[in-house]
């Protein structure tokens, strides 16, 4: 039996496809798993009746189950980056509702507090060329081959995951030894240069690939052979081959270790921060400055010159 009225599940239904309306594959992912869970919160039936429930209700109502809600994602053990997410996802919901007229409220729920940049560190200059020695030694070739240029890339380049999987081959210049990534805000895209030991793996590669239009690294196991690598199997990919060498790492975890050596290279020829923002990627200097304090640990010396006193 059906409590919504009709009227007001034509209403869900189009608010939800206006909602996944021009969404990246992987963005629209993460959306459907975060009302997933609104739904498995609400014991709605559908994720389209869950999202009818929540907006039906009114003001005081409505912040009242995103704080239960979020207090439910906290019991599951969700870290507080995740959680996060979670409230953002239906924050926008509730935002398009009010948008196209539905609710007149919004939700004041607050994020949970988070450490940003606990660790910028990765695993490592030596832990990589360990990563990277290992991919070119794996048993399957055409793994091996791939893996290699997708390592080098991330490295090379300190790319984003989002950054890597969604290479296309439109993308590529390698006449011009460089490629287009899009950077985190996924409407803009900036040309890049190619290290020649970078642009050979990605070569390499494409000769296995072939020339065909579409995304440059694809999956290869029998479920998925031929589609987009996802950003959950890059994910298991690195967290794989850090594994073979010892270290716990994902993909940011590479970006990080490219960061952190381009900082201490561009001090020791001097680069200045501002220049190294164009090899990162960042809008902000003062997020550099992290991975620079970090690595000049200025903390741990100073508390070793106390100590000895």
């Amino acid at each position: 039996m059906n409590l919504i009225p009709s009227g007001k599940r034509e209403q869900s239904a189009l608010l939800l496809e206006a909602f996944f309306q021009n969404k990246s594959p992987a963005t629209l992912r993460a959306y459907r798993q975060d009302l997933e869970d609104v739904r498995e919160f609400l014991n709605g039936p559908t994720v389209e009746q869950a999202a009818q429930l929540f907006i039906a209700k009114p003001h005081r109502e409505a912040n009242l189950t995103a704080l239960n809600f979020k207090a439910w994602l906290k019991l599951k053990g969700l870290s507080p980056t995740s959680i996060n997410r979670k409230l953002a996802g239906l924050r926008s919901l509730v935002k398009l509702a009010r948008t196209l007229g539905l609710i007149h409220w919004q939700l004041e729920v607050p994020n949970e507090t988070t450490e940003p940049y606990r660790d910028t560190r990765g695993p490592g200059e030596e832990a990589f060329k360990k990563m990277l020695k290992k991919a070119g030694e794996c048993r399957n070739e055409v793994k091996a081959i791939r893996d290699t240029a997708i390592l080098r890339l991330m490295h090379d380049l300190a790319l984003r995951r989002s950054s890597l999987v969604n290479l296309d081959m439109a993308d590529l210049e390698l006449d011009r030894q460089s490629l287009w990534v899009t950077l985190k805000k996924r409407s803009e895209k900036k040309l890049k240069t190619l290290p020649q030991v970078t642009q050979s793996a990605l070569e390499a590669w494409l000769e296995i690939r072939g020339s065909e239009d579409g995304p440059v690294f694809v999956n290869l196991d029998r479920a998925g052979k031929g589609h987009r690598l996802t950003g959950s199997s890059l994910y298991r990919i690195v967290r794989g081959y850090g594994a073979q060498v010892g270290v716990k790492t994902r993909p940011h975890g590479i970006r990080h270790t490219a960061i952190t050596e381009a900082v201490k290279k561009a001090q020791q020829v001097g680069i200045g921060l501002d220049e190294v923002l164009e090899f990162s990627d960042h809008k902000h200097l003062s997020t550099l400055m992290i991975y620079r304090d970090r690595e000049r640990n200025v903390q741990g010396k100073l508390a070793q010159m106390i100590a000895e006193q």
